[in-house]
């Protein structure tokens, strides 16, 4: 069976829509209900259920011809900004007060590294993977995919923020006072400063990076990131 665009975006508004539903208005009587083990595992096998109903609606939507032409302009300020995410998600890894136990670290963390660029490195790692994949295949199927995946991760960004901070007012307000939500926001004001990045980051962001792009071609059979103009 065909299906069109239309159940594509049902799947992905189910997949984005169970998540913010769960981790904000029926938390806590889910956790009441089921307590914090049975709440995760059944938050595990709703995201699960949903994006696998994404994927194989996105696999079954035919190839519609894209919104506008790619070329290598195009190809290479994404695999800039593909290899700026990656150092975000790599970097957010490690000491990172968003993370489930790092909230008590929040009123001493310091904005260094990714932090400095953003409190949400790892969510904007996502937010700029959907960015990407949508200037680079701009076909209908895709920008409802990725779109799934921007609205995710930004808007679970702003919720984040807001129930942090009501669990931790002190610590998640002093750290919202030398970050920022938007990228580079905070080193602008002069809240923050660009650089001291952990080594972490820097490596194991241009080491995913390679990596990901170079499995582009056998997963997908198109080549990306430097792998379009560099050949081994």
């Amino acid at each position: 069976m065909i299906f069109g665009s239309e159940w594509l975006l049902v799947a992905a508004v189910a997949f984005v829509g169970t998540h913010f539903i769960m981790s904000h208005p029926l938390r806590r009587s889910l956790v009441g209900a089921m307590g914090e083990r049975g709440f995760s595992a059944f938050y595990s096998a709703v995201a699960l259920v949903t994006f696998g109903m994404m994927i194989v609606a996105y696999r079954a939507v035919p190839l519609a011809a894209p919104l506008w032409s790619v070329g290598d302009g195009l190809w290479a300020l994404s695999t800039l900004v593909m290899l700026i995410a990656s150092v975000l998600f790599v970097g957010s890894l490690i000491k990172n007060p968003a993370l489930p136990g790092g909230l008590t670290s929040a009123s001493n963390a310091q904005a260094r590294g990714v932090y400095g660029i953003t409190r949400h490195p790892m969510m904007w790692s996502f937010a700029l993977w959907g960015m990407c994949h949508i200037l680079v295949f701009p076909v209908e199927k895709n920008i409802i995919l990725s779109g799934a995946i921007i609205v995710l991760a930004l808007v679970g960004a702003s919720f984040q923020d807001r129930k942090k901070s009501s669990i931790d007012p002190e610590g998640w307000l002093a750290w919202m006072r030398q970050t920022s939500y938007f990228p580079f926001v905070a080193i602008a004001e002069r809240r923050a400063t660009f650089g001291n990045f952990r080594p972490h980051a820097l490596l194991g962001g241009l080491l995913v990076w390679l990596l990901a792009t170079w499995a582009h071609l056998p997963l997908s059979g198109w080549p990306a990131g430097i792998w379009r103009w560099v050949h081994l």
